[in-house]
């Protein structure tokens, strides 16, 4: 397993990260299904765990800290807050009010003092982000949090709060985490640029597309019924849909993938991940995992780097920040909405 600064802080991650969306009634429902992945991940030189308090409505930060019991002081331990986590008007968001509360019930649920990343987990177009830094910068003066990041922006958003915390002189976010993956690349336009301007870590999730990038899935077809696709409702469904335009696009360079994989005696997710490795602005790679025997083979290729000519034979496929389905890009925001972008008459 390498190891890399994130960012900044001087703080060494692991170049893979074990994101526990799996754990609660999304994946395993127990500490004690779960338990066994956090171990295999731990002893395959993972250090850095990543989860957030929307999983499982919470189930994931509760499980997470009931097997962190003990060892808690061996990991580098994040979460995220700010989607919906009740019907209440004020229980999301990025408010000074949301967040404050958001950390403590995180606090609560991991059973720990601190968070060692605290990450908004999108943006709140309705909350300042000066208000928002001024929140978390009191949680890191009262050590509840020791380093903040975010997830989901966009270029501008972290231009404008680098220059927010310069000008009110308050914590500065050190990290982002975005979706990518050789079918998404949409980050390499702009935003990975502007995380490497102010020295910020990028943590990447969906660095498989979903599971398109392992392979089991065939255009047209039926997905497995233990599948991630045919466990969530949504547009993971929607995957394997022949009606889209963009599935039959995606599925067009995943065979290309998968031979150029073949020839370089490569498995496809293999493949995949190292691709995650190769951008010098990357610090790591989130992958999940339900069962053990899927993350021991996706830990199997953490060493793996690819030559100068495997990613000129990938950037053919899938040119440099281009995506192939606007749906990977995890989310759709606020100002394209239709009474964002128009004159009502």
């Amino acid at each position: 397993m390498e190891y890399r600064v994130l960012g900044r802080t001087g703080l060494k991650v692991s170049s893979f990260v074990l994101g526990t969306g799996t754990f609660g009634f999304w994946g395993n429902n127990t500490a004690k299904e779960a338990a066994p992945i956090l171990d295999e991940a731990l002893a395959g030189g993972i250090n850095l765990i990543d989860t957030a308090d929307v999983y499982s409505s919470g189930e994931s930060e509760v499980i997470l800290g009931e097997i962190l019991k003990g060892r808690r002081q061996d990991v580098i331990l994040a979460t995220k807050g700010g989607h919906p986590m009740g019907s209440g008007q004020n229980q999301s968001g990025n408010s000074k009010y949301w967040i404050k509360r958001a950390v403590e019930d995180s606090l609560r649920r991991l059973q720990t003092d601190y968070i060692d990343l605290y990450q908004l987990h999108l943006p709140d177009l309705n909350t300042d982000i000066e208000e928002t830094l001024g929140v978390l910068t009191d949680l890191v003066s009262e050590g509840k949090i020791r380093y903040i990041g975010t997830s989901n922006f966009q270029a501008w958003q972290v231009t404008e709060a680098q220059w927010a915390s310069e000008r009110k002189n308050v914590a500065r976010f050190v990290s982002e985490q975005s979706p990518y993956s050789i079918l998404n690349r949409s980050i390499e336009f702009d935003l990975l640029a502007a995380t490497a301007k102010y020295g910020m870590g990028v943590l990447v999730w969906s660095p498989l597309s979903g599971g398109l990038l392992t392979g089991k899935y065939r255009f047209g077809e039926s997905v497995s019924s233990d599948s991630r696709a045919a466990t969530f409702a949504g547009s993971l469904q929607s995957i394997v849909d022949p009606n889209r335009e963009e599935n039959r696009s995606k599925f067009e360079a995943i065979a290309k993938l998968q031979t150029l994989a073949d020839e370089a005696g490569l498995t496809l997710p293999h493949l995949a991940m190292a691709f995650t490795q190769a951008h010098p602005s990357i610090t790591s790679a989130i992958v999940g995992a339900r069962t053990i025997e899927q993350l021991r083979e996706t830990l199997k290729g953490s060493d793996i780097r690819l030559s100068t000519d495997i990613l000129d034979a990938i950037d053919t496929i899938v040119p440099p920040g281009v995506t192939l389905d606007a749906m990977e890009k995890g989310w759709t925001p606020g100002w394209l909405q239709a009474e964002k972008r128009r004159i009502l008459r």
